[in-house]
């Protein structure tokens, strides 16, 4: 493994009770960068994420992570991974600052009590201490995950959704932190279902039904999957968006605040559906990430019905 990378792993592929999970999958993480992983639910994120951490040992496949063997060295991995999971798994009925002195002594952390310290005031959770863990709001409690997973100064941070069901100030505070984290020299690998986190990974991965569909920046994976998009603006955009649905090479059709948007993988198939209305005003324009992953999610559908 090149010493760029603090993820390297080919080919993993995990089934549960004979139905597969993840189909496959091969992942490069760059070190200092975020990484963005992406996908709908069941898709295959969570368990990839277990496997890189020694949570769950692969059915097949190879990898290192952070230069030791995933099947062999699990134990080693562990310690040099920060681990945030979707739902909060602290204990609810110790304080922030009992739960964080509690893990770090499990680490072994010499002045346990000052890091604990450090990382309640790094967080804003100073002022939470002496609040039991289950009392905390939705965005206090991911923080207080988040200082967990440091506790024992990570190089590489595993965050599954960590921001699911936070108010939008919450999330791009997470997120703020994050950012910081790289200044450091951590790495962080980042699932998420929000379009406007994943636009500011460094790079991503879309994985749907278990296989990797794309990886790369968010440029690149844009012009590799090639959608041309257009939007309509005028009067009537309901009776236009049933109608255009219709029209051969339209893969998309969607209600975007007071336009509507088409896009397809043909642009003379869009262009000519965009030529039989010329009583709305059309522009091309730039497509979305959104879009790109929706046309993904229905390319391995279409894979998944043909199987």
């Amino acid at each position: 493994m090149s010493d760029d990378y603090v993820v390297d792993v080919h080919d993993l592929n995990k089934s549960f009770n004979g139905k597969p999970a993840v189909n496959n999958v091969s992942l490069k993480v760059r070190r200092g960068e975020i990484f963005g992983f992406l996908g709908p639910n069941g898709s295959g994120k969570t368990t990839t994420i277990r496997m890189l951490c020694g949570l769950m040992t692969p059915d097949s496949g190879t990898g290192i992570c952070l230069g030791y063997d995933i099947l062999q060295n699990s134990r080693m991995i562990k310690r040099l991974v920060g681990y945030v999971p979707q739902t909060f798994s602290l204990y609810k009925d110790l304080t922030v600052k009992e739960n964080l002195e509690f893990i770090a002594r499990i680490y072994e952390e010499y002045d346990y009590i000052k890091r604990a310290h450090d990382l309640m005031t790094d967080l804003g959770l100073d002022q939470y201490k002496n609040t039991l863990s289950g009392k905390l709001s939705g965005g206090w409690k991911q923080r207080l995950s988040l200082a967990a997973a440091l506790i024992h100064d990570p190089k590489l941070l595993l965050l599954d959704e960590p921001t699911a069901g936070v108010d939008p100030k919450a999330r791009r505070d997470f997120w703020n932190y994050i950012s910081q984290l790289t200044i450091k020299g951590i790495t962080s690998l980042v699932s998420t279902h929000y379009m406007d986190e994943a636009e500011r990974c460094n790079r991503l991965a879309y994985i749907v039904y278990g296989r990797l569909m794309a990886e790369g920046t968010i440029p690149d994976i844009i012009k590799r999957v090639g959608l041309a998009t257009w939007s309509a603006s005028g009067k009537d955009l309901a009776t236009l968006s049933e109608k255009i649905s219709k029209q051969k090479g339209i893969e998309q059709v969607i209600a975007w605040g007071n336009e509507l948007r088409i896009c397809g993988t043909d642009p003379q198939l869009i262009q000519q559906a965009v030529d039989q209305y010329p009583g709305f005003q059309w522009e091309r324009v730039s497509t979305s990430l959104e879009e790109v992953f929706i046309h993904l999610v229905n390319e391995r559908t279409a894979e998944n019905g043909a199987a």
